[in-house]
């Protein structure tokens, strides 16, 4: 498979040359795990929106919006054409119009297509999911092997208030979506959650519904999931609400006092997808630094009150409104995804949805060629090393050096991601291990006897065997995932 750089491998080995390097002393905390993410962690997501969806004077959609998205076999080969790819995927169809959808089953006879009208919500008109439509989705998520999680649209049967813009006020009506789970379940077809409408805690994303009347609405829903699904083994998820608001905290506190089985975040952005200033950003430990307090928030809340359920990211792609087309798609929006991955993970953060897998500026294939842009390998590598247990890892202070340990995936050791911010200086990385009982004492430097798995190289996928007598070199500007097999931490036995 071709893949091309752009303009990235020119500065990486331009600074490379010109860095020196800095010796850092990293310890990984081994005795115990810091918290648990999901085996399917990575998340990426299909989108509703059209061809006509425009922003900054662009339309980066082309026919990648889940209704006319036509050319799954071109799809599946770049997916799967390093085995084993990411099998299997858990992909969220959902985002801004699945409110805007009704499924043509049952009682709904007419299915029209999204039509733009500045008035309505997200400046189009209702769409429509016909069953047609929906067997084909089906087929093509069973020869990827997904792992399905469906946004529903909760404003079904609701009205916007005339004295308040952007509430949406009465009851949800769950038939047609009562129809599409019995069409759904009469097919076989696997869902593995239920997402209850796309970021309606907040005003910000173009409609609310307020948190008591949501709550009850969930419990509708969670009643219909029970009844439809009567195996608990074959019973979905039920997840929400999605928000991406300075209130969302405010609002699910609400919402959690009154009913709760699952839990959805959206990370706040960088920023809007034509800022100039994008490429920095992504270099910035303290922007990245930023969705650090908005991660331990979640984690507080759902400690607080449902200890027992856990916070998704739902929807990331780093910028809004389709993201960067000078940055989403080259190798220097890793340093955001992978960063962000790794710091989700350490809040205990289960899943880390990434929209999208194709569509807009973000995609992690290309929307036209479907050709993997570089944050697909990334993604890969996280999938195939990085497993459900995190330990908590500390260093020096040098904030551009950036690094998440977790017990190996499947196999013994630990794996860890090393992401060098700094555009003039590399580390040499020296490990020490935290032993269990050594509070107050030195650290013991880790010297292993087995060469350990360095990837760094793109889109090969084999491990440079190194020895593990000597540090681990991370370049300026660069990321590498490293695994030591003989690395021995209780936590992942």
């Amino acid at each position: 498979m071709n893949f091309k750089f752009a303009f990235c491998p020119i500065i990486l080995l331009l600074s490379a040359s010109l860095s020196f390097a800095q010796n850092v002393n990293v310890v990984i905390h081994g005795a115990a795990s810091i918290a648990k993410i999901d085996d399917n962690f990575v998340c990426v997501t299909l989108d509703w929106w059209p061809a006509e969806k425009c922003d900054y004077n662009q339309c980066p959609w082309g026919k990648a919006g889940i209704l006319n998205l036509e050319s799954s076999t071109h799809i599946l080969s770049n997916l799967q054409g390093s085995e084993p790819a990411l099998n299997p995927l858990r992909i969220k169809v959902g985002g801004s119009l699945q409110d805007n959808v009704v499924y043509k089953v049952g009682e709904v006879r007419s299915c029209p297509n999204f039509m733009k009208r500045e008035d309505d919500l997200f400046g189009f008109s209702q769409g429509c999911l016909s069953m047609e439509r929906w067997d084909q989705l089906n087929r093509f998520f069973k020869h990827i092997g997904v792992k399905l999680t469906f946004g529903l649209n909760a404003l079904f049967g609701r009205n916007e208030s005339q004295t308040e813009k952007g509430l949406w006020i009465g009851d949800w009506k769950p038939q047609n979506t009562r129809d599409f789970m019995k069409y759904t379940i009469s097919k076989g077809y696997k869902v593995d959650s239920y997402e209850f409408g796309n970021q309606l805690s907040g005003s910000r994303m173009g409609a609310k519904v307020d948190a008591k009347q949501y709550g009850k609405d969930v419990i509708v829903l969670k009643n219909l999931v029970k009844e439809l699904y009567a195996h608990p083994d074959t019973e979905p998820k039920v997840l929400g609400p999605g928000g991406s608001s300075s209130m969302f905290i405010y609002i699910r506190l609400k919402v959690l006092t009154l009913y709760w089985y699952g839990y959805f975040l959206n990370a706040i952005d960088a920023c809007a997808g034509d800022d100039p200033n994008m490429m920095n950003k992504v270099l910035d430990p303290s922007c990245l630094n930023q969705v650090s307090q908005t991660y331990k928030g979640v984690s507080d809340v759902v400690n607080k009150f449902r200890p027992q359920f856990g916070a998704w990211v739902s929807e990331s792609g780093g910028a809004l409104k389709g993201g960067s087309k000078d940055v989403s798609r080259t190798f220097a929006d890793g340093f955001w995804y992978l960063d962000q991955m790794g710091m989700a993970s350490t809040y205990d953060q289960k899943v880390f949805c990434r929209q999208a897998l194709i569509g807009g500026n973000y995609g992690l294939l290309n929307a036209t060629t479907f050709v993997p842009n570089p944050d697909y390998y990334g993604a890969l590598l996280w999938h195939r090393l990085m497993g459900s247990t995190v330990l908590a890892v500390t260093k020096e202070s040098d904030p551009n050096l950036r690094v998440y340990a977790h017990c190996a995936k499947k196999k013994p050791g630990v794996s860890l991601i090393f992401i060098n911010l700094s555009k003039d200086r590399s580390f040499n990385i020296t490990l020490s291990n935290a032993k269990p009982g050594d509070a107050g004492k030195p650290n013991y430097e880790f010297v292993g006897k087995q060469n350990r798995e360095e990837f760094r190289d793109i889109p090969a996928m084999d491990p440079k065997l190194v020895d593990a007598s000597t540090p681990i070199s991370i370049a300026a500007q660069s990321i590498a995932y490293v695994t030591i097999r003989d690395f021995e931490a209780p936590a992942c036995v």
